[in-house]
């Protein structure tokens, strides 16, 4: 390397090293501020009559764990004015005597199960949501994954963020969507499933709430969002402005125009932002993504599958990530203070990780409401160092393919995003044991 470029390289490694310091310390910040009070929403005890009413659409397929307790927290909520769609593929699942059962218990839930799929694309997700999205009564839908379990006072506040102050803001743009930042519980303490915990509850929230609060793009994970009807039907997926009225549109708009992506959630939202000039925002709820049992392959395959979805919808965002982590991120540090200022890399890089574990921590008691429990501290803390080291080596495997694989059926992702089946190849990745259960689609970004 010549000599010249040495002082230049390394005042752009402390420029974003101390970057990324800030963007976490900001999602630091914000989940301390947003998350760690909830209050009651007026919406919660408001007259029937004053409150839009709210479609929850929940998309059911087999026994995912915990779903009795997952499906009981959407006939509990605390909203006077909503109703409760449950769909299933085929009237033999497993779901639906729970479903059932969970009706007679709450009788006074306007709740309806809808059986049968309508095939608008290769997205299973949204061919099971079709009926009920057709059959909704209600503008809002809220759509939400079989393995989430959330607050009794979620879809009320939610409303809250949704429809906005009486008065809004002189040139703030209008909110399209309300999501949750996932929350992992482990029910099973196995290796994948607490790998899966470490990193979706410390630097996964850090770097989505902090995205989120920049508002510089569209960074949605589907697990729990809100929007309506009415705005879905406008938007169709191209992420271009929408054509001016009376224009005919050269391509379907609604839900079953983005049955053709994979990650039809981050498409969703994106369209919103992008098509409608809309923005998006968290409420102070959390989705509690309930993780079974998922062993350490089942956590590499589906960091594999996201990444290379990614890779097709938000190249440029995907090829910074390895830079964006904490071991290699320490490294481009070290590297950048000992050419500047001779601090020995040894020093710097064990205070880079004590600091960076301290805000990991502080992020996980802001949106638990707890710090982390002292009976699983050491299994959680061996969980996040792996996650931390494998970050690399499962981001430089899947950058290089293609090829996803979702409930034993092959896709090759296409430009934007968009899905094609395909045959599946025969190499050792192929052959990894693929979930049993169903596991809904989502994007994380």
């Amino acid at each position: 390397m010549p000599v010249e470029l040495r002082p230049v390289l390394a005042c752009i490694g402390l420029v974003w090293y101390v970057g990324l310091w800030a963007i976490g310390l900001l999602g630091c910040a914000t989940a301390r501020k947003r998350y760690r009070l909830r209050p009651r929403s007026p919406l919660a005890v408001a007259p029937r009559s004053s409150v839009p009413g709210v479609s929850i659409l929940r998309p059911l397929k087999g026994l995912d764990t915990n779903l009795y307790e997952n499906l009981e927290s959407t006939f509990t909520q605390e909203y006077p004015n909503y109703e409760l769609l449950l769909s299933v593929a085929d009237e033999r699942d497993q779901a639906l005597p729970i479903a059932r059962e969970l009706m007679t218990k709450y009788p006074n839930v306007d709740c309806k199960i809808i059986i049968g799929e309508e095939v608008v694309g290769v997205n299973p997700k949204v061919n099971n949501l079709m009926r009920s999205y057709r059959q909704a009564a209600h503008d809002i839908l809220w759509v939400i994954d079989s393995n989430v379990t959330v607050h009794s006072g979620t879809l009320a506040r939610s409303v809250d963020a949704l429809v906005g102050p009486p008065t809004p803001t002189p040139g703030r743009r209008r909110i399209a969507l309300v999501h949750h930042v996932p929350f992992a519980v482990v029910t099973e303490s196995r290796i994948g499933s607490r790998i899966e915990e470490a990193f979706l509850n410390t630097n996964h929230a850090k770097m989505y709430i902090a995205i989120n609060a920049t508002a510089v793009d569209s960074c949605v994970m589907g697990k729990s969002n809100l929007y309506r009807r009415s705005d879905l039907e406008r938007i169709n997926g191209s992420l271009k402005p929408i054509l001016p009225p009376n224009t005919t549109a050269t391509q379907p708009c609604g839900l079953p125009a983005f049955g053709r992506f994979l990650a039809e959630d981050n498409m969703i939202a994106g369209a919103l932002w992008h098509e409608l000039g809309d923005r998006h925002d968290l409420s102070c709820d959390v989705a509690r993504n309930v993780v079974g049992n998922m062993s350490l392959s089942d956590y590499i395959y589906r960091r594999v599958r996201w990444i290379r979805v990614r890779k097709h919808m938000v190249l440029a965002a995907t090829l910074v990530e390895p830079f964006t982590e904490s071991v290699v991120l320490s490294m481009i540090g070290a590297a950048s203070l000992y050419y500047l200022f001779t601090i020995p890399p040894w020093a710097s890089v064990l205070v880079h990780f004590v600091l960076w574990i301290f805000v990991d921590l502080d992020v996980y008691a802001s949106l638990a409401g707890h710090p982390l429990p002292s009976d699983v501290r050491s299994e959680f803390m061996t969980a996040w160092a792996a996650r931390e080291l494998l970050a690399l080596p499962i981001f430089l495997f899947a950058i290089f393919g293609s090829e996803v694989s979702w409930r034993g059926r092959a896709y090759t992702v296409l430009r934007n995003g968009e899905v094609a089946r395909s045959e599946p190849s025969h190499s050792w990745f192929r052959r990894i044991r693929q979930p049993k259960t169903y596991e809904p689609l989502d994007a994380d970004l």
